[in-house]
């Protein structure tokens, strides 16, 4: 067992080392020259570069993201969302998605959109139109959340 963990130590360093590529050029026939590779050429003096790290800009479009989806969603038929910011970050989703169903869930708005674990189920309500909900009486507005087809709510 102890021969397998340093056969299979040796394994992953040799794995892990970073070794100079040889070119392997034919001299004859009989012979085979082996020439450890040239080193690339680089242009201009390297010890005059200025190396800039790369920085993310901090922005505050996800606060505002978040910011957007606060409030209440209508709903059809007495349906409704109520999005609340949560107290150490994310939202709490208040909601009543069918006639017979109604709960809390927590929540988190993303780059797709409000995401929430509904009955073991990951859900993501995407902005969208009325139209695009597939609810005539939601048809014609223009700022609602779909969940699903047959599952959106607008603002009124």
């Amino acid at each position: 067992m102890k021969t397998l963990a340093l056969i299979l130590a040796t394994v992953a360093l040799a794995a892990c080392s970073d070794p100079q590529p040889v070119a392997v050029t034919p001299a004859s026939a009989d012979a085979v020259a082996v020439q450890p590779a040239a080193e690339p050429e680089i242009a201009g003096d390297v010890a005059d570069a200025t190396v800039t790290p790369a920085t993310t800009p901090v922005s505050t479009d996800a606060a505002k993201t978040e910011a957007d989806y606060l409030g209440r969603w209508t709903g059809v038929e007495g349906m409704y969302l109520v999005v609340a910011p949560k107290t150490g970050g994310g939202v709490t989703l208040e909601m009543q998605w069918d006639l017979d169903n109604k709960g809390t869930f927590d929540g988190s708005v993303t780059a797709e959109g409000l995401r929430f674990l509904r009955n073991g189920v990951s859900e993501t309500a995407v902005r969208s139109n009325g139209d695009s909900t597939g609810l005539k009486y939601l048809a014609g507005k223009m700022e609602c959340l779909t969940v699903k087809p047959g599952e959106g709510y607008c603002r009124d």
